[in-house]
């Protein structure tokens, strides 16, 4: 189904065409642009669709892109988690895109993901080897990891992750007595607070966030990180089962994940067989809206490779 684009959607990313795709368990807003090898980027936390928009128009030259806004986040639809929160665990979500990328009709595809939507990535390939061609994962270690190599750094630096897992309401009434204040909070991590980020942008994810859905969608994504997903991650590494598809595991320099020891590569041999290359870019968390053109220009060169 074809939708309005606003006129910020269309000054970021013109060319691009939007429209929302029904899937067994949610609509998904769904961004497309571009000619060529199909390639999936999928945004992280709190972000939406547009967190691609320094990246996607280049990318589009060589390649068919398509960018979702995740289930629960964005305008896509917030559907119930379930007592176990298993609506948003990164089996759900990645079945979301699994679903959109058929609907678009491509079978097998390239993807991307930052953040959450890295981990969605993680667990896609995962489930569905046969879909993906090649894998980017973006400023991430994977969970399964983290949980079990708890350290007070990581715990202080990624308060957020056991503060989004509190049980309901808790979480969504602090986040939601002032959500502008509180994503300018979360995102402004480093010295350079927000600069880096598009103002337009920003404030479209400070829209989306004032949704107290969207809030509740959140912590719903972290609750079954630390449930649902953990118990899959846990019995597929016991299992020996790895992302089998050529992967690039790409991070921000300065960035928590940049200072992690071991270094995130080694850390990902655990969890991929098959690392064509784990390198850094010039920034923090955020790398595509940070570094966008080392940022480009990695993902160009791994999409392409033959």
């Amino acid at each position: 189904m074809l939708v309005s684009r606003s006129i910020l959607e269309q000054n970021m990313l013109e060319g691009f065409t939007r429209s929302e795709i029904k899937t067994s368990g949610a609509q998904i807003v769904t961004v497309t642009g571009g000619r060529g090898p199909p390639l999936l980027l999928m945004h992280g936390n709190p972000f939406n669709h547009l967190n691609w928009a320094k990246v996607a128009p280049t990318l589009a030259k060589e390649f068919s892109v398509v960018l979702t806004d995740l289930r629960g986040y964005g305008d896509s639809e917030k559907p119930p988690g379930g007592d176990d929160h298993s609506g948003y665990s990164f089996r759900a979500m990645a079945q979301d895109q699994i679903e959109v990328m058929a609907a678009l009709g491509y079978d097998k595809f390239n993807a991307a993901g930052h953040d959450r939507g890295a981990r969605v990535l993680h667990r896609m390939c995962l489930d569905h080897p046969d879909k993906v061609t090649r894998a980017a994962i973006l400023d991430i270690i994977p969970q399964h990891y983290l949980y079990n190599n708890i350290t007070q750094e990581w715990a202080t630096f990624s308060w957020h992750w056991f503060f989004n897992i509190q049980p309901f309401d808790m979480p969504e009434r602090m986040m939601g007595a002032d959500p502008d204040w509180f994503i300018e909070k979360k995102l402004a991590k480093t010295k350079q607070g927000l600069s880096f980020f598009d103002p337009e942008a920003l404030a479209e994810y400070k829209r989306c966030f004032r949704n107290p859905e969207t809030i509740h969608a959140i912590c719903e994504d972290y609750r079954a990180a630390a449930g649902v997903d953990m118990a899959m991650d846990t019995k597929d590494f016991e299992a020996g089962r790895k992302i089998e598809c050529p992967a690039l595991i790409l991070w921000g320099a300065t960035g928590g994940v940049g200072r992690s020891k071991p270094s995130p590569g080694e850390i990902w041999r655990a969890y991929a067989s098959n690392i064509v290359a784990a390198k850094t870019v010039p920034s923090g968390h955020y790398l595509s809206e940070e570094a966008p053109e080392e940022t480009t220009a990695a993902l160009r060169e791994f999409f392409t490779a033959v």
